[in-house]
């Protein structure tokens, strides 16, 4: 974070935010042994890190993705795969998920980026990667085909398998603090200045010395290492991965609109947005079981009244009130 530059006393303040949310989640296994709990904010967590993966390339840098999945499916399968099949250690495995997905990251990045996609079309080049990789994954032996592939249970910390939820929330803790610090350095480095500038005016950022293949590669590449991290943490709470859950829709819906409600291109948008969308799944549960397509139903009636009457997202409802109370005033003067 070396490029960041004339840190705001605002900037101060969310750096402080970032440490003091960190510090009271991770006290609350000291605090509750409630597994339910524990189970509902590691899973509001792990919703904010693909939301906070999302984020980083369609908030901060207008690059929207229907196809996210496809680096949380590669985090999710080389996870397991290496221990199948390769005999590595959990922890081993988790840096070559994290940087697989990110490989994957740049390759997508680098061939619709040089070819100049952007806007409905590298949505639509995202979503139908996500869908390859689908059918690869049930084609091939190695993942499983269709039946996908369960990882035994080995529970120790040495095998980043936990007898609680308190070590799983850690764990996803530590990714979502790794999240907040990137999004806060892309709001005060120089980087992220480029990359919102790319965002904004493509032309504009050109004509001053900004190259934006080179931003939106790096935008794509650190999106999906956090993408491919989610995907790795899944595999080592529930076990087992299958093409379905891997590279499936319902992935990169949950992660664009928990960013989309929460706030694109805010530090805190894609933890409110992923809380507000975990309650609502869970209510939701609780009222109709597990009907097929409920979750997908309340995302798109959510999505539908966020864009129209909060348009800046849960995030942005101070904004709006200020502006609001400044029309008046200005009405009145």
């Amino acid at each position: 974070m070396s490029d960041v530059v004339g840190i705001s006393s605002s900037g101060l303040r969310h750096l402080g935010g970032i440490a003091v949310f960190t510090v009271l989640v991770a006290c609350l296994p000291l605090v509750t042994s409630s597994g339910v709990a524990l189970n509902f904010v590691m899973m509001a967590l792990y919703a904010t890190l693909i939301a906070q993966a999302w984020n980083i390339l369609g908030g901060f840098g207008g690059q929207f993705s229907f196809g996210h999945a496809l680096f949380f499916g590669t985090g999710a399968y080389i996870q397991a795969i290496a221990q199948l099949q390769g005999s590595i250690n959990a922890w081993a495995a988790l840096p070559m998920a994290v940087a697989g997905s990110a490989v994957v990251g740049l390759f997508v990045g680098a061939l619709t980026f040089r070819y100049g996609l952007k806007g409905s079309y590298f949505a639509l080049v995202t979503l139908a990667f996500a869908e390859v990789f689908r059918i690869v994954a049930l084609s091939v032996p190695f993942t499983g085909g269709g039946v996908g592939l369960m990882v035994p249970l080995r529970e120790s910390a040495g095998n980043l398998q936990f007898p609680s939820r308190a070590g799983y929330l850690w764990v996803v803790l530590a990714f979502v603090t790794a999240a907040l610090l990137v999004t806060w350095w892309l709001r005060n480095g120089r980087f992220g200045a480029y990359l919102q500038a790319v965002r904004d005016n493509e032309d504009a950022a050109r004509a001053v010395g900004v190259n934006p293949f080179r931003v939106k590669l790096a935008a794509i590449g650190i999106s999906g290492a956090f993408m491919g991290s989610a995907g790795a943490f899944y595999v080592q709470v529930f076990q087992y991965i299958d093409p379905g859950i891997a590279y499936g829709a319902g992935t990169s819906v949950e992660a664009l609109v928990a960013a989309i409600v929460g706030g694109m291109g805010t530090l805190w948008g894609p933890l409110l947005g992923a809380t507000v969308l975990h309650v609502l799944s869970d209510l939701t549960r609780n009222l109709f079981g597990e009907l097929p397509g409920i979750n997908m139903v309340i995302y798109g009636v959510v999505l539908v009244l966020i864009v129209i009457f909060l348009p800046r997202g849960i995030a942005g409802i101070g904004l709006s009130v200020r502006q609001l109370w400044a029309g008046k005033g200005s009405r009145h003067g």
